[in-house]
C-alpha cells in the first residue's frame, strides 16, 4: 500500500499528479469530454487541459469527480488518500489538517469526498458460506442532568448498526436510522446481501431473528450459554464491532446520524481491501468514476 514517503517520491510536483489522473481516466490516452462524451479532443498541454471540438468547452481531468473545484494541491489530496487508508481506526479531521496543514473543515470535506469513493455504486456481490450477522448500538452516554437513563445493549436510545461478515471474506453494515430493529428489517437485509441459496447464517438469539430459517439456513449462538461451538459463532462479527467502535470513539468522538452511513463505509471499505495491495490505486480509480 502507498504511504507518504511513496506519495513524495512518485508525485513531487501538481504535473506528476495530474499526469497520472489521466493515465488511470483514461488509459488508452484517448480524453473524453466529461459535458458531452466526445472523444474529438485536442490537447493543452501546457495547462493540463484538453478542448472539447464537439461542443467547445474545454475540461480538466479532475471534472466530475471528487477532485473538481479543489483548490488543494493534488498531492495533498493523494497524501489524505493514503493517510486515511493507512489508518486502521479512522483519522480525525483534526489530525488529517494538521498532518496537511489544512484548516479543519477542509480536513472534513476531505474525508467526506473520499468516502464517497469508497461507497460501492453497484450491487456488490452477495455473502455466501458462513454468514455471521449481528448489531450493535453507536452513540455516546447521555450528559449528566439530561435526564436521560444510560441503558446498554438492546434498551438504549443509541443507533443501531446491522452487520453481516462472510467467513473469512467480506463484511457489509448499516445504520437503522428509524431504529426499528425488528424481524422485517432484520429479513430484508439479508435478502438484499446474502445468497439465501447457498449461505448458513449464524446469530444470537435475538428475537428479531425469529423466523428466518424460513428464507435461509439458520444456526443461533446463545450467548447466555456459550460463544463458541465449532463453526457456530459471530467472532469475527464481533471483531469488526470492536474495530468500528474504538475508530468513531477514540478518533471521531461524535458522529452524527445523518453521516454515520459513510464512516461505516469507510471502515467496511478498509477491511473487505485490508489483503490488497494495490487497495490505493482501487481509491483513485473509484474516485475517477473508473
Amino acid at each position: 500500500m502507498m504511504n507518504i514517503v511513496s506519495i513524495y517520491k512518485q508525485f513531487p510536483t501538481e504535473q506528476d499528479c495530474l499526469s497520472h489522473l489521466e493515465k488511470v481516466r483514461w488509459p488508452d490516452n484517448k480524453p473524453v469530454c466529461p459535458y458531452c462524451n466526445s472523444n474529438k479532443t485536442t490537447p493543452l498541454p501546457k495547462e493540463y487541459r484538453h478542448h472539447c471540438n464537439n461542443c467547445n468547452t474545454t475540461f480538466s481531468v479532475t471534472v466530475g469527480t471528487i477532485f473538481h473545484h479543489t483548490h488543494l494541491p493534488l498531492q495533498k489530496w493523494f497524501l489524505a488518500v493514503s493517510l486515511i487508508l493507512n489508518a486502521k481506526k479512522g483519522i480525525a479531521a483534526r489530525q488529517l489538517a494538521r498532518d496537511l496543514e489544512v484548516n479543519k473543515n477542509t480536513a472534513w470535506s476531505l474525508e467526506m469526498r473520499i468516502r464517497k469513493a469508497m461507497i460501492e455504486t453497484k450491487q456488490r456481490e452477495l455473502l455466501q458460506g458462513i454468514v455471521e450477522m449481528d448489531e450493535t448500538y453507536i452513540g455516546g452516554k447521555p450528559r449528566k442532568g439530561d435526564g436521560e437513563e444510560h441503558k446498554r445493549g438492546r434498551g438504549t436510545s443509541k443507533v443501531p448498526v446491522v452487520g453481516m461478515i462472510e467467513r473469512n471474506g467480506n463484511v457489509k453494515a448499516k445504520a437503522i436510522k428509524n431504529r426499528k430493529l425488528d424481524h422485517r428489517t432484520l429479513e430484508s437485509l439479508v435478502r438484499a446481501n446474502v445468497d439465501t441459496s447457498n449461505t448458513t447464517l449464524i446469530t444470537d438469539e435475538y428475537r428479531g431473528y425469529i423466523g428466518m430459517g424460513r428464507i435461509v439456513k439458520h444456526e443461533v449462538v446463545n450467548h447466555q450459554v456459550w460463544y463458541v461451538d465449532g463453526d457456530k459463532h459471530t467472532n469475527n462479527m464481533e471483531g469488526f464491532w470492536a474495530l468500528l467502535k474504538r475508530g468513531i470513539t477514540g478518533q471521531y468522538h461524535k458522529v452524527s446520524v445523518k453521516h454515520l452511513d459513510k464512516y461505516i463505509t469507510e471502515f467496511c471499505y478498509r477491511y473487505n481491501n485490508r489483503e490488497n495491495a494495490d487497495v490505493y490505486d482501487l481509491t483513485i480509480a473509484r474516485a475517477l468514476g473508473v
